[in-house]
């Protein structure tokens, strides 16, 4: 059947367009299609990661809950190593540390909290591990690097801990005052559940009483 004239315009009007803009739109379509195919992709892989990340991480409860300290450390070694975006990496090096340190292995646990610290990108992991390292390095009278770890501002769930640890570390260099203070401000931000604050308490009850103004 044959076009009439307008028709004709029409098709001549739409074959010039597309001549003119058609592979541009190829390209972004395919383009498109790409994207949303690596994105697919992505999850794919991710949701594969953190399945395997999973199975390696329960290996690891078992291991601590029979306090095979070396497999802890091995099952630790390979989610590091295969899976470290996971979360499960980042838990399983705090259990790690935990692990090396009992062994009295100082650098080895150490070396797990600062992977934490630096590489895990897990910020409520990371801010545990300063915690934890920072009582590691007050233990070995690294006083100023300890303190660096515990002072600044944290989100009001790790508030207590820090500021509990920041008093530790003030009295061990002989400032009471600046303990006393610290500790005061961590009874202010734990609630009344917070399992440290007896724990804190005791300590601000110990302290010499504060001079007079």
């Amino acid at each position: 059947m044959a076009y009439d004239l307008q028709e004709q315009e029409q098709l001549a009007s739409i074959k010039a367009w597309w001549d003119k803009y058609g592979n541009f739109i190829l390209t972004a379509v395919t383009a498109v299609l790409l994207a949303i195919a690596a994105y697919n992709g992505w999850g794919w892989y991710e949701r594969r990661e953190a399945s395997q990340a999973a199975v390696l991480y329960d290996e690891m409860k078992t291991a601590l809950n029979g306090n095979n300290a070396a497999r802890v450390k091995e099952l630790a070694g390979a989610l590091v190593e295969r899976h470290p975006r996971t979360v499960y990496a980042a838990m399983a090096a705090l259990h790690a540390a935990r692990a090396h340190h009992d062994a009295n292995d100082v650098a080895g646990a150490k070396a797990q909290l600062r992977w934490v610290i630096d590489r895990s990108g897990h910020e409520e992991f990371t801010l545990v591990a300063r915690v934890r390292l920072a009582g590691v390095l007050l233990d070995e009278k690294a006083f100023d690097e300890a303190l660096g770890l515990v002072t600044g501002e944290v989100p009001d769930a790790h508030a207590t801990t820090f500021a509990d640890r920041r008093g530790d570390i003030l009295l061990a260099q002989g400032k009471s005052a600046e303990a006393r203070a610290a500790w005061q401000q961590a009874l202010v931000k734990a609630d009344a559940q917070h399992p440290l604050r007896n724990i804190i308490q005791l300590k601000l009850d110990s302290l010499p009483a504060a001079a007079a103004s």
